[in-house]
């Protein structure tokens, strides 16, 4: 039984998203030099608040098999630096064409088109700059590892493909199936990564691996239908973000698809069903658990 009150949670997570703002800003480069512009994009676009939700889900996979917080918070920095370039990239134009995020102007209308394709690009690469760096594992093999998992999670066949299928959803009628595979692509597999991370840093075994990638599968699905109730439900101040998009753009959804009320039940019994997956760790997973809790109740 899942022991941590939402309150000890929200505590929890306040102090690694600090944490995290920390290390992103002691990470993320400054220069006096003619390309400062696109540096202060990439500051921008990250250093944003936000609920750092990816990278709690590293520091408390980690801390499941011990590892060195300093270097799980390398890790979580180059996770939320994948997440940020990516909400650069969907707020542009040619995508969502958002206006608002984490309650600030997107980073497009804070600069410009140009300069947050470029922020996005530059995010993206230094993430794996810091993985690659010694100063995130000693062992190679380990960095290694952390490479590979999170280029699969972010590509073709995980959040960019997922992204390309959301941009097809507007022209095509997409089934609860293709739906569900469209954003365990786009959200679902960088929430895998944030959390099997933990284990790779801790080289688990593979029950323990496969139990963390079970819960995170869950999680996504479960975050993501809250997310397009939050686009019918939530308003732009709740959210920090304009909401209605999907109902504009004729995208299919879960809340389309099943309904709020049956899409509600969905999300709480995936959410159930994510927590069952941490019993392996005997109750050392209860902050992971809370992580469920948590992404049910959501108004942001």
């Amino acid at each position: 039984m899942q022991t941590i009150s939402q309150t000890e949670f929200k505590a929890a997570l306040a102090d690694i998203a600090k944490a995290v703002e920390v290390k992103i800003n002691a990470l993320l480069p400054t220069t006096d030099l003619p390309e400062a512009r696109v540096f202060d994009a990439m500051r921008y676009g990250c250093l944003n608040g936000g609920k750092r939700l990816r990278p709690f889900l590293v520091m408390q996979s980690a801390a499941l098999f011990g590892v060195n917080r300093d270097c799980a918070i390398r890790v979580a920095a180059a996770v939320e630096m994948v997440h940020s370039y990516s909400l650069i990239h969907d707020d542009l134009p040619a995508m969502d064409d958002g206006e608002l995020r984490r309650g600030r102007p997107t980073c497009h209308r804070q600069f410009d088109e140009a300069t947050a394709i470029l922020a996005g690009d530059g995010l993206l690469t230094f993430a794996f700059e810091v993985l690659a760096d010694p100063a995130t594992h000693e062992d190679p093999n380990i960095r290694c590892q952390l490479v590979t998992a999170l280029a699969k999670a972010s590509g073709g066949h995980g959040m960019v493909g997922g992204q390309m299928l959301d941009l097809i959803a507007e022209h095509e009628s997409f089934d609860l199936g293709t739906t569900t595979r469209l954003q365990r692509m786009k959200t679902g597999e960088m929430i895998a990564f944030s959390c099997e991370a933990g284990g790779i840093l801790g080289k688990a075994n593979p029950p323990q691996r496969t139990a963390l990638r079970a819960y995170a599968h869950d999680l996504g699905l479960a975050f993501q239908i809250v997310d397009d109730l939050l686009d019918v439900e939530g308003t732009a101040e709740e959210t920090g973000k304009t909401v209605g998009r999907d109902a504009q753009a004729g995208k299919a959804t879960f809340v389309s698809i099943l309904g709020r009320d049956r899409a509600r039940a969905q999300a709480e019994m995936l959410a159930d069903q994510a927590s069952q997956h941490l019993d392996i760790f005997d109750g050392r997973a209860d902050m992971l658990k809370a992580v469920a809790d948590f992404v049910v109740a959501r108004r942001a």
